[in-house]
């Protein structure tokens, strides 16, 4: 990310109070003002760990408006660094005269000064500014500490700090070490961190909440009563082994119906499909050998069906021991006994495994629900997801309606003319079109439709790279070579059509054979496993979206069809299912007040059901936008519908409480979108040309825009260091007032404003995080789509940057290995050869970013886990809270602050509905329970601390409640204190007037993640479909890509940004800078001008 110098007025800071600072990061920076008491009753703070630094600000949470120069909106100074945004880069007003910052090109580097800067010193993780400040533990202090104006850039200059005062490295350290914790700050006594998952025990349920209104809720979980039978292990091993779960049910099938009644002990056993098999009670025998003949199914040729030959050895392998999950589902064991609930999975799975198509832990048939088309071949299969799971009320089956895209069992000819949205029959195809068909087409399963009743299936293992017109193959062993076309028409009396089209190859590549596309048509019933495009998911969504009161009748329906009772299976083990879906007790709780400026008409507002406006409120920290421009990508909308929208989009960030200037730069300018570096390049070459540095650039896009998006951004963000807002069309036309004011919201937090904060956070009334500081972390990980092997995994860590507010986040992205789930670079140390050990990481940049951010050391962490599953839970709890607890003991002896560490999960399969839909106080506008509703019985786990909570309000179909499991807790959280913490928290997302559904940090982590893709992927795929999941989200920011777009991304530009590999890491120290909101900058200190540039 590039920023460069404002060369003329002093003073406004890049916070939306636009003061002026004592200091940058202790290496120039504005100069320092006089110590004065401000108006609004609050300290600014100036240089950090040195003197005491007042700064001017008018107002305070009670103040005025300040103006440009030395005042302050809001009072409070602001951090730099905002929420991320999920389509903006969010780069902020940069100080004027003499602030850090850095030009494009510049081989300047991190916090070294410019010219007047004083003699180099080694590069350092700094990150932003604090003010210095005093803490007790306990104690409340009289007034409530400013927030302190970071400056955080890659080049400075300044004549106001002299160079005996900047902050080196050590010193950096040594200023972190001093800000220790005093004697008896704490009771919080701090275990040390696991060695394995045998040591470990997550933290028992410390009681159930009781704040809130009570409720009772159903859930789609229903009881299962714990069978009371000797259940039995067996190993199976089939000769010769055969990869397909299909053939090998197949197998154990004749097993089973061949000798159950002789050999079997009449048992009816479960089979995995894979090496296990179980029985309710024992075999007659210990190992036994049997040979299965399998007969192919008739293919309709009358020709002798295939025959192939098994053995099957079935051994003795152990008993399950079901006592022991009585023990642990009654609390009086940990440790919950995973084979025993992986047989009754696999006995519940039997039946419906013989009946429908099973994906994971769905089924799927076109028997359950209507066929939907999603286009290019493709359709929706309705089916249901099923899985056993322990809960407080014993075993419960866990039921839910799902959906997945299948391929339409077409002709093949008609699969590509829908692939391709054309008739190509009367022209060969382009490299393209063939490059897309392979992809789509290759390892389906065809059937042939030339030879009358003879249905011999093959699978497609490519095309063939000439003509069907041009294939010849050798018809005996003198080599006499017949083309295809002849072969077919003299051996078939059947004539190709579409010559000019490949043939299909099927078979190894050894031993090819030909199938012209139009003699085979697609078998039914295959899933298709490939990235969908954006029309595909929107149609998939359309198609899944139910009504609560819709979904819950048609859970209920599945569990009545699959009749549970008269499953032969469910009978043998002794497994009974209740059919009525489970009552819970569950609580709704209070929304939180929150705080707005107080020179609006409303300067505290109390949500309703989970919403609320800006009307007559106005931005707690108003951001400046004092240059800005609109360039027009989009042909459908005339100039001068775009000049009126940025007047009202203007007018409408002013009076939500910026100092936004009505006024462009320069005119509205059109662009084409495959000249988008040309018009970005050229337009800020004219403002700057006027000496206008710009800090906005409003962009208008297609409906379906292609790679437009992702180009603007990157170019936007990696290359011109300007913060974008884009719009689309559709907007622009429709002008809607609450359209400008959610994009107000955005802008404003881009560049450095706030938009609110919580009542009871600056009043000091947080249970556990204002009574110190404490520092919020978010975290996740996220993965490439299947098929993509060669893409990494992106992990993002965000952290909160303000206490006690805890509304501001900063973040830090990192590639790693391919579905690596671990985060790798949380903590680091390497050799470096002058300096010898070196360590680092995101953990550790975070912590000093808060320490010069707040002043305070960081004496709690909370830490928000995404994206973990229920079998990685030890795996990633072992390995990051040791990291967490390295980057705390390399920033000072015994620094072990107190950790919570919290997974949160949006992948499960449980719903919450209302116990009366036609209780209008119990539902919302959408038919589903109350934002706030949280649920911590009854189907939760039968001794952990863990929790339902249904954050936000519903829109459309059924709300999904975020499953939060608390893994590690060493501050003693409460119930309700952890509850109401996590739900106030989602009410602070900064890009709506909305609580929304996760806890805001982890929500930035996704975000970041999502958007650092774009740099490492920037192309949309063969098939149009947008990169790293952009489509599940097109809705929420300014563009997508279109089914048909083009790269707008000049040939010679560099889009792939990554970080350096670890071999680079450990040669040459690396250190990730936050540069600005939602910025991300990986500085190499051997090579500073190289710099790669991450935004959220």
């Amino acid at each position: 990310m590039v920023r460069k110098k404002r060369p003329d007025v002093s003073g406004e800071g890049d916070s939306s109070h636009h003061q002026q600072t004592g200091g940058g990061i202790g290496r120039g920076g504005a100069g320092q003002q006089p110590s004065q008491q401000s108006p609004g009753g609050h300290q600014g703070g100036g240089r950090i760990w040195g003197q005491q630094a007042q700064q001017g600000s008018r107002g305070g949470y009670t103040g005025g408006r300040g103006g440009r120069g030395g005042g302050q909106r809001g009072g409070m100074a602001q951090q730099q660094y905002g929420q991320f945004e999920y389509h903006g880069r969010g780069a902020q007003q940069q100080p004027r005269g003499g602030a850090l910052h850095h030009r494009r090109g510049s081989s300047a580097g991190v916090g070294r000064g410019g010219p007047d800067a004083g003699p180099f010193q080694p590069p350092v993780p700094e990150l932003h500014q604090a003010a210095q400040a005093s803490y007790q533990a306990g104690a409340i202090p009289t007034q409530v500490m400013p927030y302190v104006k970071p400056e955080v850039q890659a080049e400075a200059s300044s004549s106001v700090v002299p160079p005996s005062e900047r902050v080196g490295p050590l010193q950096v350290i040594q200023q972190f070490q001093q800000f220790s914790v005093q004697e008896g700050q704490s009771s919080d006594v701090i275990q040390p961190a696991p060695a394995s998952s045998k040591a470990m025990r997550f933290p028992l349920r410390p009681g159930k909440g009781s704040t809130g209104t009570k409720c009772i809720v159903k859930a789609n979980h229903f009881f299962a009563e714990l069978p009371d039978k000797d259940l039995h292990q067996y190993d199976v091993t089939i000769v010769p082994e055969v990869p397909s779960r299909g053939v090998n049910r197949a197998v154990m099938e004749q097993l089973v119906k061949l000798y159950r009644e002789s050999h079997l002990g009449r048992r009816l056993p479960a089979y995995d499909g894979r090496k296990s098999l179980y029985t309710a009670g024992p075999l007659p025998f210990v190992t036994k050998e049997f040979k299965i003949t399998l007969i192919d199914e008739d293919d309709g040729s009358g020709a002798p069906r295939r025959q192939r030959e098994f053995r099957v050895v079935i051994k003795l392998a152990a008993r399950v021991d079901l006592h022991h999950l009585g023990m642990f589902l009654q609390g009086r064991q940990a440790d919950a006994p995973q084979e025993a609930l992986q047989v009754l999975d696999i006995v519940l799975r039997e039946l419906p495994t013989t009946r429908y198509s099973p994906v994971g832990r769905s089924f799927y048939s076109p028997g359950l629900g209507r066929r939907q088309p999603l286009g290019e071949g493709l359709e929706s299969w309705r089916g249901f997801y099923q899985s056993i799971r322990p809960t407080q009320m014993g075993l419960s089956l866990n039921i839910d309606m799902s959906s997945t895209a299948f391929i339409e069992p077409l002709p093949v000819i008609d699969f590509v003319t829908q692939l391709l949205h054309e008739d190509l029959s009367s022209r060969p195809l382009s490299d393209a079109h063939r490059v897309k068909i392979k992809k789509a087409l290759r390892g389906v399963k065809v059937e042939v439709t030339h030879r009358g009743n003879m249905r011999r299936k093959y699978r497609i293992s490519g095309l063939t790279s000439q003509a069907t017109r041009e294939l010849t193959f050798p018809v005996d062993e003198m080599g006499t070579m017949k083309s295809v076309v002849e072969y077919f028409y003299e051996t078939y009396g059947f004539v190709i059509q579409h010559t000019q089209w490949p043939c299909l190859q099927v078979g190894n590549q050894q031993r090819p054979n030909y199938l012209p596309m139009e003699v085979c048509r697609i078998v039914e019933g295959q899933r298709y496993s490939k990235r969908l495009n954006r029309q595909q998911i929107t149609a998939l969504l359309r198609v899944t979206c139910q009504l609560p009161q819709e979904r819950e009748y048609a859970i209920v329906q599945t569990v009545h069809h699959n009749a549970y009772h008269a499953d032969p299976y469910a009978q043998e083990f002794g497994i009974k299912i209740d059919e009525k879906l489970a009552s819970v007790d569950a609580r709704v709780l209070p929304a939180p007040w929150l705080k707005y400026h107080d020179t609006g008409r409303e300067k505290n507002c109390l949500p309703r059901v989970g919403q609320w406006n800006m009307m007559n409120k106005k931005m707690v920290n108003g951001g400046m936008v004092t240059n800005w421009i609109c360039i027009n990508f989009s042909h459908h909308v005339p100039d001068q519908v775009a000049r009126r929208f940025c007047d009202e989009l203007a007018q409408m960030c002013y009076i939500s409480g910026m100092i936004f200037n009505l006024e462009p730069v320069l005119p509205v300018h059109r662009a084409r979108p495959d000249q988008v570096e040309t018009a970005l390049t050229t337009r800020n070459q004219h403002a700057m040309a006027q000496k206008r540095e710009l800090d906005l650039l409003i962009a208008i896009l297609p409906d379906d825009n292609g790679s437009l998006y992702g180009d603007l951004k990157r170019i936007c963000e990696t290359e011109l260091g300007i913060v974008s807002q884009c719009c689309l069309t559709k907007h622009v036309f429709k002008m809607s007032k609450q359209y400008l004011a959610n994009v107000a919201l955005k802008i404003n937090v881009k560049v450095g404003g706030r938009n609110t904060v919580l009542l009871d956070a600056i009043s000091r009334r947080i249970p556990l995080v204002s009574d110190r500081p404490t520092i919020i972390f978010g975290a996740d990980v996220t993965h490439p789509h299947p098929g993509e092997d060669s893409s990494p995994s992106i992990a993002a860590v965000v952290a909160s940057q303000d206490w006690p507010e805890v509304t501001k986040y900063a973040g830090l992205v990192c590639a790693q290995a391919h579905r690596q789930e671990l985060i790798e670079d949380l903590f680091k140390s390497w050799q470096d050869p002058v300096r010898g050990t070196v360590s680092g990481g995101m953990i550790k940049e975070l912590l000093i970013s808060f320490r010069r951010s707040t002043g305070h050391k960081p004496q709690r962490i909370i830490f928000y886990r995404d994206g973990v599953s229920e079998g990685q839970f030890y795996q990633v709890l072992l390995y990051e809270l040791d990291a967490i607890r390295k980057a705390c003991a390399s920033l000072e002896p015994n620094y072990q602050p107190p950790v919570t560490f919290v997974v949160v999960q949006k992948r499960h399969h449980t719903r919450l509905f209302a116990n009366n839909h036609n209780d209008q106080n119990s539902v919302d506008k959408s038919g589903n329970i109350l934002p706030g509703t949280v649920v911590d019985s009854k189907i939760c786990h039968p001794t952990e601390f863990d929790f339902y909570l249904c954050s936000h309000a519903g829109i459309k179909g059924t709300s999904r409640p975020a499953h939060y499991h608390v893994l590690w807790d060493e501050n003693n959280f409460s119930a309700d204190d952890l509850q109401s913490l996590t739900n106030n928290l989602c009410y602070t997302y900064a890009r709506c007037t909305r609580s929304v559904s996760i806890v805001p940090p982890a929500y930035y982590a996704h975000l970041a993640a999502f958007r650092a893709r774009f740099y490492t992927e920037p192309e949309t795929s063969d098939s149009g479909s947008m990169t790293s999941g952009a489509a599940a989200a097109a809705a929420g920011r300014g563009g997508a890509a279109g089914p048909t777009g083009r790269s707008t991304r000049a040939p010679a530009a560099n889009a792939a940004v990554r970080p350096p590999s670890s071999s680079q890491r450990e040669s040459q120290a690396c250190h990730v800078l936050l540069l600005k909101p939602r910025v991300f900058l990986l500085v190499n200190e051997i090579n500073l001008s190289k710099r790669n540039v991450w935004d959220c």
